[in-house]
């Protein structure tokens, strides 16, 4: 795997769970990423766990160099897994990250205010973009987001807009395996979405998650962040 490979398709680039435990990981991730970007890659927020000023900080320096922030849930933290849904969703997916699941669309509707409104209330810029954690929605709707000032929100199929609720759909690419039997099933998913993206003129999302390089895909993803060999 490696850019070459998609080479003329239109690159959406995110890092995933961004939060005060992550920083080490994500700043090294930050620094490993193409320099030659066409867009600039997005850094998903968990903005309701324990911030400290100098993180806070950080993330304004990250923005001021060009990565554009978003809110990525509050607290990246499901409930007990009430529903059948949640519970296959969390043994295939998402273990316990999926915080929309099991949750009212009341409940959800605070929680993004919180998550969306906590950007302002520390000086950074609002987001126009809102990803669930696990890409799960639940029983929140994306026009839920329209007065929070979210354009668009991602989901597993694509994105979609919170004014007309269309979705864009595009491919996916993610790295995060920690077992080997999800290895190989990533794998294989990984292996159809250039070529799916290729040939139905879709965006391909490359989603990079804080210890993936530490994972059983690491070796996948060290090719696609090294850049290609100069032709002599």
């Amino acid at each position: 795997m490696s850019l070459a490979n998609y080479a003329q398709l239109q690159l959406d680039w995110s890092i995933h769970d961004v939060a005060p435990h992550t920083q080490a990981q994500v700043e090294a991730l930050c620094q490993s990423l193409p320099r030659d970007l066409p867009q600039p890659p997005m850094l998903l927020v968990i903005p309701g766990l324990d911030w400290q000023p100098a993180q806070i900080d950080w993330l304004r320096q990250k923005q001021q160099a060009g990565f554009v922030l978003v809110a990525h849930g509050w607290q990246h933290q499901a409930l007990a897994k009430r529903t059948l849904w949640h519970r296959l969703h969390a043994a295939m997916l998402s273990r316990d990250a999926a915080e929309h699941l099991s949750r009212s669309r009341a409940e959800l509707q605070q929680r993004t205010a919180d998550s969306v409104q906590w950007f302002a209330a520390n000086d950074l810029i609002t987001p126009q973009y809102y990803v669930p954690p696990a890409w799960a929605l639940g029983a929140l709707q994306p026009q839920d987001l329209l007065p929070l000032g979210v354009q668009r929100v991602e989901t597993l199929a694509g994105y979609r807009s919170t004014q007309t609720g269309r979705l864009q759909p595009a491919a996916l690419i993610g790295f995060e395996a920690d077992t080997p039997l999800r290895a190989r099933l990533l794998r294989a998913c990984n292996a159809l979405q250039g070529p799916l993206a290729r040939q139905s003129g879709w965006r391909l999302r490359i989603a990079i998650h804080p210890n993936d390089l530490t994972l059983h895909l690491r070796d996948d993803l060290r090719a696609l962040l090294s850049p290609p060999p100069r032709l002599a």
